[in-house]
């Protein structure tokens, strides 16, 4: 299933294979005594995820970094796990390339890693796709502390499971990510945002129709201020953007905003820096609800902000309300996910929907192949 050799042959000098020797013996002590390690990169998605237990011994990945390898006309990358996303980013943009499914930092101290296992995408997620769509391989240590590589540097996979692209996401479930290998591709020629006073039902109307039209969307979000207001965002070619803006503005009137604004505000909602992201109380909790793009509004206990053309929709309330939510959510053909914890209860558990039936025992047996001894996450979905 794994192919044992680095990704790269000479990717790393003799300190960094150091490293991750002592990084595999950690792990296979841990696994031996029964200790669980606490996987940090940044730690800026820590609040993300269920919690470890307290007694988890901490493994810094920051000490292995570094771009290891970028073929500009390939669009391909490889960086090492504890590599800043600053550093990742500022590297593409040298190149006039980016990431384009917009993985939000939440901090200064973001890594790859970090960004790769968390699974996290921004705004674009909805036409360009997640994370996990443009991982192309990996290399990991895994809960027996063996140094393993799945994929490559091409879209072709030809192992029984498509591992690489499970890790997106697995929040270090499966294994420590110590290197990864990124499809990227050109910053786009023309970028244009379209603000539009309008009411939740009706811009979810039109984001139905136009999301059937030949239209270069890119990205959308609504939020309840002063009666709601819908930010569209186009890309693509230049020409293509510019005929979209003008008709979508026909058709619905609003404004374009200046390059520089639309930046600000498209970043504000990937960060959560925009003051809906603030606690009403530190009773609440934020909730992700993943549902069907054409659900219409969901009575839901609070103000909501939607993105992805209609299928996100974030909402502050306690945990109490997780049935009330997850029910509301599977209804509409999706799962609800407590994505921040209450300040009042920072351990909370509970976190995901529970996966069931043959999802259950798929991610069982996953977690049995890759951590059999639970070092990095023991106890999660029953196992």
């Amino acid at each position: 299933m794994a192919d044992t050799l680095p990704l790269f042959a000479d990717s790393a000098p003799a300190r960094d294979e150091d490293l991750l020797r002592t990084w595999a013996e950690r792990i296979r002590a841990a696994a031996t005594e029964r200790r669980v390690l606490r996987l940090r990169g940044g730690g800026t998605k820590a609040f993300y995820g269920e919690p470890l237990p307290p007694d988890a011994e901490p493994l810094d990945t920051r000490a292995y970094a570094g771009i290891v390898s970028h073929e500009p006309t390939e669009l391909v990358v490889t960086a090492r796990c504890g590599t800043p996303l600053t550093e990742l980013e500022a590297a593409l943009a040298r190149h006039g390339q980016c990431l384009p499914f917009e993985p939000p930092h939440f901090g200064p101290t973001a890594t790859v890693g970090g960004m790769v296992a968390a699974g996290l995408a921004g705004p674009a997620r909805a036409a360009v796709g997640g994370v996990r769509d443009f991982v192309l391989g990996v290399r990991m240590l895994n809960g027996r502390g063996e140094d393993l590589v799945f994929g490559g540097q091409v879209m072709k996979n030809v192992a029984g499971y498509d591992v690489s692209r499970a890790l997106a996401g697995s929040l270090g479930t499966l294994g420590l990510i110590t290197e990864v290998s990124l499809k990227v591709l050109p910053v786009a020629a023309g970028e244009a945002t379209l603000r539009v006073p309008l009411a939740a039902e009706a811009a979810l109307q039109h984001l139905a129709r136009w999301r059937g039209q030949p239209l270069p969307l890119n990205a959308s979000r609504w939020l309840d201020d002063d009666g709601g207001t819908l930010l569209v965002r186009l890309r693509g070619a230049a020409a293509a953007v510019a005929a979209a803006s003008e008709r979508l503005r026909q058709e619905v009137g609003g404004d374009v905003l200046e390059p520089a604004a639309a930046e600000q505000a498209w970043r504000a909602t990937r960060e959560q820096t925009l003051p809906f992201f603030t606690a009403p109380s530190p009773a609440h909790g934020l909730w992700r609800l993943s549902v069907a793009p054409a659900t219409p509004m969901l009575p839901l206990p609070g103000p909501v902000l939607i993105e992805w053309f209609g299928a996100l929709r974030w909402v502050w309330a306690p945990p109490e309300a997780a049935a009330q939510l997850r029910t509301l959510a599977r209804q509409a053909g999706g799962h609800a996910t407590l994505f921040r914890a209450p300040a009042e209860a920072p351990h909370a558990r509970g976190r995901f929907t529970p996966p069931e039936g043959p999802l259950l025992t798929l991610q069982q047996r996953l977690r049995a192949a890759f951590d059999p001894h639970g070092v990095f996450q023991p106890g999660i979905w029953g196992f």
